[in-house]
């Protein structure tokens, strides 16, 4: 009787034993290093929005961190759905290397998906301002942000299929063209961007001055121009034409559209789960004035800039897990997870370092430091960046452990983790220092902490029994 290694797994014999550590380590670096550069240009278009609101100003930036908070806390549900087209592909190519139907079915049901859920959440963005009111946020504030919103939402769609199209491109390893187009995109925002939003310069003679609405028209035209630049690119790539991948992409199949929907929408929820607990903060803050809000701004995007690297080292773990998974290689299993998060631990290090190192520096890429109305951010921003750099590593560990459970399609228990972690413990923990006690937005960044800390430690934990054989073979969903 052969040895099990994994939930089952029968041990692969003869395999070439020779530096798998060292071949491992190669190939995620080759699959996540390009996954790495599309975070960081999809993230570096929301960075130039942040940059191009607070020159608008202090109050424009409160705003549209408000509406932003909104948008992608329901971007991120999207995002749950059609993560699933990677760890499905990879597992199906894992089990039937140079399979072409389960490829293509799948991306299928990917787009389908993203179509589905668009809707409803691109009317319920419509409402933005009144939704903001209604909880108590500033008269102005709200207005801003809900007109902003209803300029912005029009990307919701487009960037939900290029997030599906680009999953099953990293689960045949050629994240490539993904990120070509991404880069693409990036210049072209800016340039949008700075023409419609600010008034006619000698660099854009012919300047719109529209404001915040410029802002988000130059998101929605770079988001649609990603997505139809990489469809162009992928018909046109030789070595995908086996795959058609858009083949007879209208057709309606229930029951893969179903397995999406059942792996998909504990994803769903555990990624709500976190991009809640960050909302909520957002909304907090506003309470509190632009002051703590605009300096809030600053601190979560330079936190969430560092995040694009261990969330690109998520997403290879999930196809380098789901590909050993597929043709149940328990040691392979292994060693991809581990290898992952060595990487993604080292790098979130290095930049909790620089954050506690240089916090001011930081803050004067994102607001002008000399204006008069930014002078009361500095001391707070700098003081929230230190405390997103306490929590750095934690959220770097949580997010490629996520990604390894999801390669072994293990997603119903991550999301009881993370919604016990961020709601039972983040939220409430955070909300009595911040009002009970007194300590405002400072009280609010301790709940982070404390809510990531515990999630990281128990996504470790349950990756370590199902590593470790003491649970049965997780079933998909």
């Amino acid at each position: 009787m052969p040895a099990l290694d994994l939930a089952g797994f029968p041990a692969r014999e003869g395999a070439p034993l020779r530096r798998p550590w060292l071949r491992e380590l190669r190939a995620t670096l080759a699959l996540s290093a390009p996954l790495v550069l599309i975070n960081l240009a999809q993230h570096g278009l929301i960075m130039a929005d942040v940059v191009m609101l607070g020159r608008l100003g202090a109050e424009q930036l409160a705003a549209a961190t408000l509406a932003h908070g909104l948008y992608f806390i329901l971007f991120i549900g999207g995002i749950g759905l059609t993560s699933t087209v990677a760890p499905l592909i990879a597992e199906a190519l894992g089990r039937e290397p140079g399979a072409t139907d389960p490829v293509r079915r799948t991306l299928r049901a990917g787009f389908w998906a993203a179509t589905l859920i668009a809707a409803p959440m691109m009317v319920l963005l419509w409402y933005t301002g009144p939704l903001l009111a209604a909880i108590g946020e500033p008269p102005a504030l709200a207005e801003a942000a809900g007109a902003y919103m209803r300029v912005l939402q029009w990307a919701m769609w487009p960037a939900l299929l290029f997030m599906g199209l680009r999953g099953a491109l990293a689960a045949l390893e050629r994240p490539g063209w993904a990120l070509a187009a991404s880069l693409a995109a990036l210049p072209l925002n800016v340039a949008i961007g700075i023409w419609l939003a600010f008034p006619a310069s000698n660099a854009f003679p012919t300047g719109l001055d529209l404001g915040m609405a410029g802002v988000g028209l130059a998101t929605v035209t770079a988001a649609t121009f990603s997505l139809v630049l990489l469809i162009a690119v992928v018909l046109c790539d030789r070595r995908l034409h086996r795959y058609r991948l858009f083949h007879r992409l209208w057709r309606f199949d229930p029951v893969l559209l179903g397995r999406v929907f059942r792996l998909g929408l504990p994803i769903v929820a555990t990624g709500l789960a976190e991009a809640g607990l960050f909302e909520a903060a957002a909304l907090g803050m506003g309470l509190f004035g632009a002051t703590q809000l605009a300096a809030h701004a600053v601190a979560i995007q330079i936190a969430a800039f560092c995040f694009m690297v261990p969330n690109g080292v998520a997403q290879a773990a999930t196809v380098r897990v789901g590909l050993a998974y597929g043709r149940r290689d328990g040691a392979g299993v292994r060693r991809s997870g581990l290898v992952a998060l060595g990487l993604a631990f080292c790098f979130m290090t290095l930049c909790a370092g620089v954050q506690l190192t240089a916090p001011a520096t930081l803050t004067g890429l994102f607001l002008d430091l000399g204006a008069p109305s930014n002078t009361g951010v500095l001391p707070v921003a700098v003081a929230f960046i230190g405390f997103a750099a306490l929590f750095a590593v934690a959220d770097g560990v949580q997010s490629v452990c996520l990604g390894m459970l999801r390669g072994l399609q293990d997603t119903t228990v991550p999301m009881w983790v993370a919604v016990g972690g961020y709601w039972g413990l983040g939220v409430p923990l955070g909300a009595g220092l911040a009002w009970g006690a007194g300590f405002e937005g400072y009280g609010i960044w301790t709940g982070f902490c404390a809510g990531l800390f515990v999630v990281a430690g128990l996504l470790l934990l349950r990756w370590r029994r199902l590593t470790t054989g003491l649970l049965p073979r997780p079933a998909a969903g």
